[in-house]
Formats: structure tokens, C-alpha cells, sequence
């Protein structure tokens, strides 16, 4: 099967399942989690990733779902943090 180009999609899971093209900003969460802010803006120009990001953001943090979707993030750099093993529960 063919990588496309996932114009127009912004929801992680969707993206990661069919396995077409993302640019890995996973280390975002990491940057989060060490900053501590209680207030976080991320200003950004329209169609951006600004959806994206917050969709990739539910899916790390989800803990209803939380052994299915730490699959989704396999390969990716967040995965080789600890922050993630912690968190995840590994």
C-alpha cells in the first residue's frame, strides 16, 4: 500500500493506523511534562498541526485506553524516553 500525504486528517490514531505520512513531534509531550506550566500557548498559522498535536496529546494521556494506545506510539521518539515508560507504566 501506498504512504499518502494525510492533508486535511488531523486525528493521531487515524493517521498512525493507516499508516501514511507524520512528521514525528511526539518529543512535544516530553517538552510539556519537564516544563510544568500551568498555562502552555502554541500560537500557530492556520492548518499548522495545531489539531494534531492536541489529537496526538489525548491519545498519550488517555487512560481508559491507555494499553491500546501506547501501541500507536511505537517508533516513535517519544517511546524511547523514560517519561514515556513512566507514564505508560512499563
Amino acid at each position: 500500500m501506498k504512504k499518502r500525504i494525510p492533508v486535511g486528517r488531523s486525528d493521531f490514531k487515524d493517521i498512525i493506523e493507516s499508516g501514511d505520512y507524520y512528521i514525528d513531534k511526539t518529543l512535544l509531550i516530553k517538552e510539556m511534562i519537564a516544563d510544568g506550566s500551568a498555562i502552555m500557548l502554541f500560537p500557530r498559522s492556520r492548518r499548522f498541526g495545531k489539531t494534531l498535536n492536541l489529537s496526538t496529546l489525548r491519545y498519550f494521556f488517555d487512560r481508559k485506553n491507555a494499553d491500546k494506545n501506547r501501541r500507536l506510539f511505537d517508533g516513535l521518539a517519544i517511546a524511547q524516553e523514560s517519561e514515556f515508560n513512566e507514564h505508560q507504566g512499563r
